[in-house]
């Protein structure tokens, strides 16, 4: 068996016991409010960090490319209170447009 196998079943078994273990926590633990707020905000993080990743990474440097420029413009109709699609939109008219002008 090659390392790579022995890292995927490790992996698996990890994941199922971090399934299994928070499954088993009682719900008392669950319902208190800091509790709550850190699971509120949890999804925000990681949405948050795969963005910040996604945006300004380039396999092992920090670029700034024409992704920033389409954050930024979600980021002000975010601001400007605009529905999601056209959030979406005017990032992604706003990156294509610069990648192809440059």
């Amino acid at each position: 068996m090659s390392a790579i196998w022995v890292a995927v079943l490790g992996a698996s078994v990890t994941a199922f016991l971090n399934k299994y273990i928070g499954h088993s926590v009682p719900e008392k633990w669950l319902n208190r409010p800091s509790i709550m707020r850190i699971n509120t905000l949890v999804p925000i993080v990681l949405l948050t960090a795969l963005v910040s990743v996604q945006t300004f990474a380039n396999k092992q440097t920090i670029v700034i490319d024409h992704r920033a420029a389409g954050v930024l413009v979600s980021l002000i109709a975010l601001k400007l209170k605009a529905p999601f699609p056209v959030v979406v939109i005017s990032a992604a008219i706003t990156s294509a447009a610069i990648y192809n002008l440059f």
